[in-house]
């Protein structure tokens, strides 16, 4: 594990405005418009065969982690949503702590792109690298 440890404040707003995040088991690490850091742990409930990490677990990790990072560059007033996203994937994870790092591509008036990398803190050897598109909804 890290010397990085989740902020309880920004962790109850994700859970909050996203609860699936809660069943995810994400912490929030830290949250600003340039990044987004979190955590998640493996666990059996979590794997496919042979006690891999589940490639769905970790999408939704990086969709929930890079849409957080899209809120936090959103005019005042709007909402997202995920229009497209793309995920490699690198290496299994097969025990131990996830770390998720977002940060944005683009920043424009109608869609956000945000790049999500996860990696097995362990090693620091990346897992995924995903690249996601959110709509700008609003005001």
């Amino acid at each position: 594990m890290s010397d990085e440890e989740p902020n309880a404040e920004l962790t109850a707003l994700a859970h909050g405005m996203m609860p699936f995040t809660k069943e995810l088991g994400l912490e929030v690490i830290a949250g600003e418009p340039g990044r987004v850091v979190a955590r998640a742990s493996w666990s059996e409930a979590r794997t496919t065969g042979g006690g891999v990490m589940h490639g769905g677990y970790l999408m939704a990790l990086a969709d929930s982690v890079g849409a957080a990072c899209a809120a936090f560059n959103l005019p005042q007033g709007a909402r997202t949503t995920t229009i497209e996203s793309k995920t490699n994937f690198l290496r299994a994870v097969t025990g131990g702590t996830l770390r998720i790092e977002a940060a944005p591509v683009h920043v424009g008036r109608s869609t956000i792109v945000v790049q999500t990398d996860i990696t097995r803190e362990g090693d620091g050897k990346l897992v995924t690298r995903t690249t996601q598109s959110q709509a700008v909804i609003g005001p």
